[in-house]
């Protein structure tokens, strides 16, 4: 077994002169030390350990908890950890048995080969330090020690407990009382039981899906019913990953649970029903959009989460850089027009907008917004949800928005001819129109629009601009791990950086090409990804290219002059990134394939 104890021994009476030597207190702090030490040596019987130290040092806050962590870590020899936003999977929280955990306070927190990691208080726990040595043995495994603080510790167990323990917890309660009762839970006379309305237990399990989903930032979350189970699956960074599975027994009372949530029709179980329900997570407040689909097996729910506290990203933040953003800032200066953002569903063009209203969100301007739904909410702006169920559509509420005097509209999607033409005419008549179109690129925008009737010369005069996006994961910046680039991806990468203006090329050594690979670390849950960028392809309206379109030229024959007025690829700006380890090829190739 490795690193099981401290590698050099130091006396405890020495702790206190090695917080002075290192820095860790001042002379006038470390004499306020002292003098309790004394006070103690006076009233008990001769002996002050680490222990008594670190309790007077945080009774007289002379330092933080995670700061005399540390300074103990390095008077051990020992490394030091932060678990305090760290995400450990539940297989390497089981390599050590609960019982254990709670006892000696220990918490594995990252299992790489045959090597474990464990955090502990204490590391002068003789009894912890054997118990480890004996797992170990027992698993062959090589533990190595690592000092973290109680609290971290503390909220690392309780956080797992709270997975485990109050789920299972939960689906014991509710099969002894199914036992007593002996009947399944069901949905009867079209009203919920009201042992399955008022059951704590079920309140509890979708509390618990709920509290952990805004924990790991999810952005969707995912009620799956199968043939056995009930797969619990959240989206993280772009990626969905399976959190829970429950037993098939309690699928119909955790949908009927969100669907009272929700406002749904419990009842309703053919139709697929969509609702929405808000909650506050201490100081983040968060909105649920829920979607109900009936399937073989039951009904799914998904949920995606809205986090009205998080603010609105900068442009720079979102990835919007070189010629590309002085063309962006430049353009919603403007005093009319339309400036369309692309892509698929969830490649981040409704966050995109919000951004750019928040630049031109000032006093002296009216902008006023149609949404579906309103994702963030904006103070000074007037935003406003559709509703079709009763004739609020993009188009009707477009022609409403009109008669309220705005200088700025924007409309969250062009989905038919009649929004693209009332878009059109605003703009023609004197609005900065901003709105969303499903398409691959920022060229295809062009001909999409013209099969929506609009007529060329319309669109050459009313469009200033159109931008394409994609999102894709962000490397971890502090364990992404350099990688050789084989000579094969190194000429694609320089065939691409050969039609790419000179002023992005910025941020890495175009003579040495060096990629970066995901590793995986505390700060980023071991998946090596933390958050999400995008990459862009901005189009802007210059004479040549309205010129074309109001010859009607093949779309190829626009996309190829982009390129020679300075434009780059999605592909290209996802390149740079990567090539800056901002993000991996990998992840460039998965959103920009068609």
């Amino acid at each position: 077994m490795a690193q099981a104890k401290p590698s050099t021994v130091h006396t405890e009476s020495s702790f206190a002169q090695f917080l002075l030597d290192h820095s860790f207190l001042n002379p006038k702090e470390h004499t306020q030390l002292m003098a309790e030490v004394q006070g103690k040596l006076v009233d008990g019987n001769g002996q002050v350990g680490i222990q008594d130290i670190v309790k007077i040092l945080l009774g007289q806050k002379l330092m933080s908890e995670e700061k005399v962590t540390q300074a103990r870590a390095a008077f051990l020899n020992l490394p030091y950890i932060d678990l305090s936003k760290y995400n450990v999977p539940a297989e390497v929280i089981n390599q050590i048995p609960e019982e254990s955990r709670n006892f000696y306070t220990i918490v594995p927190f990252e299992l790489q080969g045959n090597i474990l990691k464990v955090a502990v208080v204490d590391p002068s726990n003789l009894q912890a330090l054997e118990a480890l040595e004996f797992l170990g043995q027992k698993q062959n495994v090589q533990i190595q020690l690592y000092v973290a603080s109680a609290s971290g510790i503390e909220a690392l167990l309780g956080h797992k407990k709270n997975l485990t323990n109050v789920v299972g917890e939960a689906l014991k309660d509710i099969q002894q009382k199914q036992e007593i009762e002996h009947t399944p839970l069901q949905v009867k006379d079209g009203k919920p039981e009201q042992q399955v309305l008022e059951d704590a237990p079920i309140i509890k399990i979708v509390d618990v899906i709920l509290n952990n989903a805004v924990d790991a930032n999810a952005s969707d979350i995912h009620v799956e019913p199968s043939d056995n189970d009930v797969r619990i699956r959240y989206r993280i960074d772009g990626m969905l990953h399976t959190f829970l599975q429950l037993p098939k027994n309690v699928h119909s009372a955790i949908i009927s649970r969100i669907k009272i949530l929700s406002n749904l029709k419990i009842d309703e179980q053919r139709l697929p029903q969509d609702g929405r329900f808000h909650m506050d997570f201490g100081k983040r407040s968060v909105d649920f959009r829920v979607s109900t689909l009936p399937l073989m097996y039951g009904e799914k729910v998904v949920m995606r989460l809205l986090d009205k506290s998080s603010g609105v990203p900068t442009l720079d933040q979102l990835g919007i850089r070189g010629k590309a953003l002085s063309w962006v800032t430049e353009d919603i200066k403007k005093p009319h027009g339309i400036f369309l953002i692309t892509g698929p569903t969830g490649s981040g063009k409704s966050t995109t907008l919000y951004s750019i209203l928040s630049l031109l969100n000032a006093p002296n301007v009216n902008i006023v917004t149609l949404e579906d739904p309103i994702e963030y909410f904006m103070e000074g702006v007037n935003q406003s949800q559709i509703n079709p169920d009763i004739g609020l559509t993009f188009a009707t509420g477009l022609r409403s928005i009109l008669r309220q005097d705005p200088n700025v509209i924007m409309v969250g999607e062009i989905r038919d001819q009649e929004t693209a033409e009332l878009a059109v005419h605003a703009a023609l008549t004197g609005h900065l129109v901003f709105s969303t179109l499903h398409t691959n690129n920022s060229v295809g925008a062009i001909p999409r629009l013209i099969n929506m009737g609009i007529e060329p010369f319309l669109l050459a005069a009313s469009m200033n601009m159109i931008m394409a996006q994609r999102l894709v994961r962000r490397l971890c910046e502090s364990c992404r791990t350099p990688m050789e680039v084989t000579s094969i991806i190194e000429k694609e990468i320089r065939k691409e950086l050969a039609t790419t203006p000179a002023d992005y090329v910025v941020g890495f050594d175009p003579k040495k090409l060096t990629l970066f690979a995901p590793k995986g670390c505390e700060k980023c849950g071991n998946t090596g990804y933390k958050g999400r960028m995008g990459i862009y392809e901005v189009l802007p309206m210059l004479t040549e290219i309205q010129e074309m379109i109001f010859a009607q030229a093949p779309a190829h024959t626009i996309y190829e002059a982009t390129i020679k007025v300075g434009m780059i690829t999605m592909k290209q700006d996802g390149i740079i990134k990567a090539l800056r380890g901002e993000t991996t090829l990998e992840e460039i190739i998965r959103v920009t394939t068609e």
